[in-house]
């Protein structure tokens, strides 16, 4: 392998991120990581971040949640050499399941897990997603995996929108946000 060409995985995002304006609503400035993830070096640097943030956390087993938070965490549990629990939207996995439902603007969703197959009790998970923003599928992934037997040992995201409350939920739980100067644990 050659040398990644980014010292850090935020000069990675500087020159990757993709900036949407108005999506998907209007007002709204998007931060797409499609390009980030599709480049070697950024996608490589990006997940070395998140596989130490995880490590540094204690992580028995890393919990991505759906969407992009499967791509991020596999990458995350393969480096570490650990499994990945695949947190999914409700209706996408087979029963029986473990169901969280949680409040969204307008409405409520739900996450799911299998309820066989899969052990939790007595696991440190570190969930690993995307993008922090209301904290809202973070902390119903929280409540899913302690209804379970297991302990969040961390949360661990790429980006964090300002100003929408996310990290205020996720107080007195470790939080890790790789794209700011001095990331909080």
């Amino acid at each position: 392998m050659s040398e990644n060409r980014y010292r850090d995985a935020g000069e990675a995002l500087a020159d990757k991120i993709r900036l949407v304006e108005d999506f998907p609503t209007n007002g709204v400035l998007f931060e797409d990581l499609t390009p980030v993830l599709a480049d070697a070096d950024a996608f490589q640097i990006v997940v070395d971040e998140l596989a130490a943030a995880c490590q540094r956390q204690g992580a028995d087993l890393i919990g991505g949640l759906d969407a992009r938070g499967f791509l991020l965490g596999s990458a995350v549990a393969y480096k570490l050499g650990l499994g990945i629990l695949a947190i999914r939207k409700k209706g996408k996995l087979p029963p029986p399941v473990h169901s969280q439902e949680y409040a969204l603007e307008y409405g409520t969703a739900a996450l799911e897990i299998p309820a066989d197959g899969t052990e939790l009790a007595g696991k440190q998970v570190v969930l690993v997603d995307d993008v922090l923003a209301t904290g809202g599928t973070l902390v119903a992934a929280r409540n899913l995996i302690e209804k379970c037997g297991g302990e969040v040992a961390g949360n661990v995201v790429v980006l964090e929108v300002d100003g929408l409350g996310g990290r205020e939920r996720l107080a007195g739980s470790p939080l890790v946000v790789i794209n700011e100067p001095a990331a909080q644990e």
